[in-house]
C-alpha cells in the first residue's frame, strides 16, 4: 500500500481499527487466481505476537478449501468520503484543486488457518454475536434460538483466522491540506451530516494547522 508518511496511521488508531470494524474483505492468492470474500471479524490481540483476526465461511463456499499461495489478506475499512474542491478556502485564492477522497483503511497480512472445531465456532460466534449486538436495545444472544437450530447452523459454517505478521494502515483525512482548507472539509462534512467523518479529520489535523 502507498503510505505517504502524512498518512501514516499510529498503533492506537490502528489497534481501534481492528477492534471496531465493521467486516473485511479475505483475499487469498490460490491456484485459482486470486479469491475474494467479504467477512466479519473478530479481533484476538492475546494470538501470536500481532493477534489475530477471527472470522467463519459458509460451508459452501469453496474459498476456504483454496490453499493459499504464500500470505493472506483481510482489507479493513473505516469511514470514508467524497472531498469536494468547494469545501478548500485555496479555491478561491488561485484555483488549483481537485476532488479527493478521505478514508481510513488497513491491509493486515498473514498465516490463514481453517478451523472446522464446533467448539471453536461456538465461542466465535458467540463473540461475533456480543460485539455487533452491544448497541441494541435488547440484544440477541445465540442462547435464544433452540439449541438443535443453533447445532445446526454451526455444522454450516467453517472457522478462518488470520494470524497477523504484518499491517499497513493509511489514514488519508486532509492532513496534508492548509489550515483553511482543514476547516471547510471539517465544516463541510458536517453539513453533510457525516459527523463521524468531520471529528476524524479534526482529530488527524497536524499540530500548528
Amino acid at each position: 500500500m502507498y503510505v505517504p508518511e502524512h498518512f501514516a496511521m499510529g498503533d492506537a488508531a490502528v489497534q481501534d481499527l481492528l477492534v471496531h470494524h465493521g467486516a473485511g474483505d479475505l483475499v487469498t492468492s490460490t491456484e485459482r487466481g486470486l479469491v475474494s470474500t467479504l467477512l466479519p471479524f473478530v479481533y484476538e490481540p492475546g494470538s501470536g505476537h500481532r493477534g489475530s483476526l477471527l472470522g467463519h465461511f459458509a460451508r459452501n463456499n469453496d474459498h476456504w478449501r483454496l490453499p493459499p499461495i504464500g500470505e493472506a489478506m483481510v482489507i479493513l475499512r473505516g469511514p470514508d468520503a467524497y472531498i469536494t474542491p468547494n469545501w478548500y478556502a485555496s479555491k478561491s485564492e488561485h484555483g488549483r484543486v481537485v476532488p479527493t477522497w478521505n478514508y481510513v483503511t488497513a491491509q493486515v497480512h498473514g498465516e490463514l488457518v481453517i478451523h472446522d472445531d464446533v467448539d471453536w465456532l461456538d465461542a466465535l460466534v458467540r463473540r461475533l454475536t456480543e460485539k455487533h449486538e452491544a448497541g441494541e436495545a435488547r440484544p440477541w444472544s445465540v442462547d435464544d434460538p433452540p439449541a438443535k437450530f443453533v447445532a445446526g447452523q454451526l455444522r454450516a459454517i467453517v472457522g478462518v483466522e488470520l494470524r497477523i505478521t504484518r499491517i499497513e494502515a493509511k489514514a488519508k483525512l486532509s492532513q496534508n491540506r492548509p489550515a483553511a482548507d482543514i476547516d471547510g472539509v471539517i465544516a463541510g462534512t458536517r453539513d453533510r451530516g457525516d459527523e463521524e467523518m468531520s471529528r476524524l479529520v479534526e482529530e488527524a489535523r497536524p499540530a500548528g494547522r
